[in-house]
């Protein structure tokens, strides 16, 4: 018989899980804080420019394609996919960048034309990365995160080497080339760690760069968003907006119902989307598995500062994903982890989805997207954006040789404060909690709360991690230990 399921979110964890959950025969109902669907994946119009506000990149098109096939359809029936040509440029100065093209091929003719010999080494390390590839997907991320006999399969026994090296470590004894140790680096900041804190078995994200490419959804990200609505209505569920919940219910160890805009509504089971850290402070303190001393000793991946910006003109020398490398890596990267700081030098990435898609400009115009990676729960105010912005602004002018201060039509900005006030984000974290060798898997906080029984979790500071790919993952498994509970 379908029980009366309450979701709290509906970022893409959620919507993957009240998918499946409906599709189960239980009666499925979204309560949303915000006034529109999608948790971090929100979307910003304004003056005829379209914005993505969350992520950006649409890696690990397989993972979409496996959702979407499990209720007999595929994402093109939803929406349409362009693969980026190139995937995207890596600025290191003034005319020194490094293009990444669309396919592997080209990518070893780069590598090897910046550092002799390297070619083949980077064949050699991407057959490598494919293969964890296919056991991290295959074998691994579809774990509920319950027992650490989860990890232990033949193929992983051969490769238990790589979870105790690093990505850094591994790169570094391939490659010299202080460029292509950045890029190959980079892919692994999606888990939300220093490349020097994460498993080297973690290079299977490599793959998902060069092997699988870079995409981009026509009228962006949020497009996946909209699909995944349309699919979950189509299936029953029941979706709220401008919902607040402020309080789960628990009787006798069990979880009741919850508080939404005031109102007490009853459930059968509660899953919650929402931050792992906020919505265990909707329970009295007795019933909390995670103490605030639990939260404070975890890494968590970086919040960051972004600004959406609409240019009146076109802007030349950049591709639609652009990674501004010209200042030191490794100082940024104390000054999110080491000791926390506002970087005196930061990098940062811009996203100019106008280069591909003309529904996020107006013609004649730009939409950009800047991020700056920024250590959790650092202050956050005006003056400091501000600055920030005028520091990129100026790099980006002399990194791409044109004059553009003069042509903003208007920024918009967002940070640590508004993941907070947004999405009771811990510490206006991101990403979520990083995949660091003791944050991985089994070591992750639980779909399934340890003290209240039929109140369950899924997202980005659950299993299996951070990114657009593990959440619709975690709304599966999350949603498979229900029924097994059940």
């Amino acid at each position: 018989m379908g029980k009366d399921i309450k979701i709290i979110g509906s970022g893409f964890s959620a919507l993957a899980a009240s998918c499946y959950l409906a599709k189960a025969g239980h009666q499925v109902t979204i309560y949303e804080k915000n006034a529109t669907i999608g948790g971090r994946a929100r979307q910003l119009k304004k003056e005829g420019f379209t914005f993505d506000i969350g992520p950006t990149w649409y890696w690990m098109p397989d993972v979409f394609e496996r959702f979407f096939a499990d209720f007999n359809t595929k994402p093109s029936e939803y929406y349409q996919l362009q693969k980026l040509s190139p995937a995207y440029q890596v600025y290191f100065g003034v005319n020194e960048f490094v293009t990444i093209a669309d396919n592997l091929e080209e990518i070893i003719q780069t590598f090897e034309t910046i550092e002799i010999g390297s070619g083949a080494v980077l064949r050699s390390f991407m057959a490598e990365a494919q293969s964890n590839y296919d056991i991290a997907i295959k074998d691994l991320v579809y774990n509920p995160g319950v027992s650490p006999l989860e990890l232990v399969t033949l193929k992983t026994v051969k490769k238990a080497g790589q979870f105790f090296s690093t990505i850094s470590k591994e790169v570094r004894k391939r490659f010299h080339n202080t460029k292509l140790i950045q890029i190959l680096e980079f892919p692994v900041l999606f888990l939300g760690a220093k490349p020097s804190d994460t498993p080297s078995f973690y290079s299977f994200m490599n793959y998902a760069d060069f092997g699988l490419g870079t995409w981009h959804p026509k009228n962006g990200m949020y497009s996946v968003v909209l699909a995944m609505e349309q699919l979950a209505v189509k299936l029953g569920v029941t979706i709220h907006t401008d919902s607040n919940i402020t309080k789960i219910n628990v009787t006798d160890k069990q979880a009741t119902g919850m508080v939404v805009n005031g109102k007490l509504i009853s459930a059968d089971i509660i899953l919650s989307g929402a931050d792992y850290h906020h919505t265990e402070t909707l329970l009295d303190l007795k019933y909390r598995a995670y103490s605030e001393k639990y939260w404070d000793s975890r890494i968590f991946a970086p919040s960051s500062l972004l600004f959406y910006v609409g240019f009146d003109k076109e802007i030349k020398n950049v591709a639609h994903h652009s990674l501004f490398f010209d200042v030191d890596f490794d100082q940024h990267a104390k000054d999110i982890y080491d000791q926390p700081k506002w970087p005196d030098n930061p990098l940062f990435y811009a996203s100019f989805p106008s280069k591909t898609d003309s529904s996020a400009a107006p013609v004649g115009q730009e939409a950009a997207i800047f991020l700056i990676p920024l250590a959790p729960g650092i202050e956050d105010n005006d003056i400091l954006r501000n600055r920030y912005f005028d520091k990129i602004m100026t790099r980006l002018e002399n990194l791409t040789q044109q004059s553009l201060k003069n042509n903003v039509i208007f920024s918009a900005s967002y940070c640590v404060n508004d993941f907070v006030s947004d999405y009771n984000s811990y510490k206006g974290n991101a990403y979520g909690m990083a995949n660091t060798l003791l944050q991985t898997a089994f070591l992750r906080p639980k779909l399934k709360s340890k003290k209240v029984k039929n109140l369950y979790f899924t997202g980005q500071l659950t299993v299996p991690g951070p990114g657009v790919p593990p959440a619709l993952i975690s709304g599966k498994l999350v949603a498979q230990l229900i029924e097994k509970h059940l």
